[in-house]
Order: structure tokens, then sequence, then C-alpha cells
């Protein structure tokens, strides 16, 4: 199986390609497509994980489902045979990858949930004991558990790459006062229903971002949810506050390009078959973890 990097719809205008997603304009509606691109320190890597982009388009699949009673999502439908006929020529590369959603109007806030101190927020606890301006109480490691859940939004800087954390003042500035706590309810909302299912699957959620945007009939949820690439969940059995955790995410890839000292700027160098199998194996183990199915990625 090869790795599908960038897709080519022919006359289908291309909206733009992100780090993992190709997306494209289909009438009123979207195309996003799930590549098997990955990247790593903010640059894509020159080799793909095959198969990588199914995987996370039906992990989000399996939640937008399962989250349906608590708020509505942007999915229209995600069967080939359903999309209009233009595109079916094309089903090679869009069979199990690719969702048809309606258009939104996004926030311009990624919507971070942190169960758990990890990342920028452990980093920032440490410099002043607070996440996002929100004080935590003294004496958490990294890996902690949390109080209690807590939502720290986050901006895109202006050159696209970092995330930024922002205050739920500055996120209220941002988008009025009603649309920031609603997407602060809703955000803690999902954060503890999937936190309770990974929990029930022997996983910890540790944190996770969501994207929301705005229809005719109100705010869906929009872009992946809850996919090793947008969220942390740790081997619930081996949590041991004190430093990382163990993850089902793209840490093979990181330790790589640690060990042979890349200096994170581009180019980016490719992967050796070893880390892709590993990293192709955690992936498929965090769908079938989550999902209580296989993935026949040949399909």
């Amino acid at each position: 199986m090869t790795a599908l990097l960038t897709t080519n719809l022919g006359s289908t205008p291309l909206l733009g390609r992100g780090k993992v997603r190709d997306l494209y304009a289909v009438g009123d509606a979207l195309l996003l497509v799930a590549t098997d691109r990955i990247s790593a320190f903010d640059h894509v890597l020159g080799t793909g994980i095959p198969g990588k982009g199914k995987i996370l388009t039906q992990i989000s699949l399996f939640w937008f489902d399962l989250l349906s009673g608590l708020v509505p999502n942007h999915l229209i439908t995600a069967n080939v045979a359903e999309f209009p006929a233009s595109l079916h020529p094309y089903a090679d590369q869009l069979e199990g990858r690719s969702m048809l959603v309606k258009r939104a109007k996004m926030f311009p806030v990624e919507c971070v949930a942190r169960g758990y101190l990890a990342g920028s927020g452990w980093k920032e606890y440490q410099a002043g004991g607070t996440v996002c301006g929100i004080p935590l109480p003294a004496g958490l490691q990294d890996g902690s558990r949390l109080p209690e859940p807590v939502f720290t939004p986050a901006t895109k800087s202006q050159d696209g790459a970092h995330d930024v954390n922002i205050s739920f003042a500055e996120t209220e500035k941002l988008l009025g006062a009603h649309d920031a706590s609603e997407l602060r309810r809703l955000t803690l909302g999902i954060y503890r229903r999937a936190a309770e299912h990974a929990e029930a699957r022997g996983l910890i959620l540790a944190d996770t971002k969501f994207e929301f945007g705005v229809i005719q009939d109100g705010i869906v949820l929009a872009d992946e949810v809850l996919t090793p690439d947008s969220s942390r969940f740790w081997e619930a059995a081996a949590w041991k506050p004190g430093g990382a955790q163990p993850s089902f995410d793209k840490q093979f890839v990181r330790d790589y390009l640690e060990s042979i000292h890349w200096n994170k700027q581009a180019p980016a160098p490719s992967l050796p078959p070893d880390v892709v199998e590993r990293t192709l194996a955690k992936y498929l183990e965090a769908f079938r973890r989550l999902t209580g199915r296989d993935l026949d990625l040949a399909r």
C-alpha cells in the first residue's frame, strides 16, 4: 500500500491544502479529503503514513455519530456513492478518507479542553501556575490530572504555524460573550462525554481541540474530531504523573527526528520504513481501541 500524499480531482475547485487535508468546493458544500501526509514540528514530512487519512476520517465519523445527541456537526455524507457524479471517477482517492460537509463560517479559535497537564499547558504551569490564565493548584506534575477539565482556547499565529493560548476574556473580545460562553459549554461537554468513552476503553483523553462553525441552523462541530492528530490519548494502565506519557500519536516520528538532530527547518526529512510501520500500527490501535472494530485499509 502506498501513501496518498496529494489529491487531484480534475476540474473540482481546490480551495487549499493543509498539513493533512485537501479542501475542495463542491457546489454549496465542501469536500474534505484526509491525505496520508504527516507533520512534525510544524513541517510536513517527505514520507507519508499509508492509510493514515482513512484512519483519521473513520475515527472522526465514529465520534460524529457518538456525539450527535450533544452537538450537531457539519457532515452531509461520507459515502462516495452519494457524492455528486463528477466526483465518482476519483473514488480511488476518496474512498474511506473523505467527507462531504456543509459550509460553515468558522470561529477563529481552536477550542481546547484539558483534563490533564501536558504540552504547552505544562510549560505555562511551570512558569506561573496557570493555564491560559486559569490558576491551578500548586504541586502538580507533568501528566497530572486536573481537579476538573478546563477550557483553554487558542488562536493561530500570524504565520499559521503555531497555536497561541489565549484567556477566556480574550476569547470574549474575539467572539462576543454569548458565543464564547457557548463554545466553552460545548467544548467541555464533548470532552467529558469523550473522556468517559475513552476511559471505558482503557484510555485517558488528556486533552483535545475542536473547531466549530456556524451554519443557518446554528453552531456545528466541524473538521476532525478526537483523532490522534488532534488529541492526546494515553494508556490508562501506564499513566504515571511526573513525565511524558506514552501516547497514541506520532511520537515515534518525533523521537526519530530528534534522534537524527534535524534542525526543524525545511526541507523536512523522510522517514525510514520501521518508523512508518510503527506509527501506522499506533494509529490503527487507536482506532481499534476507541471504536471496538478493526479497519481494513485495503478496501
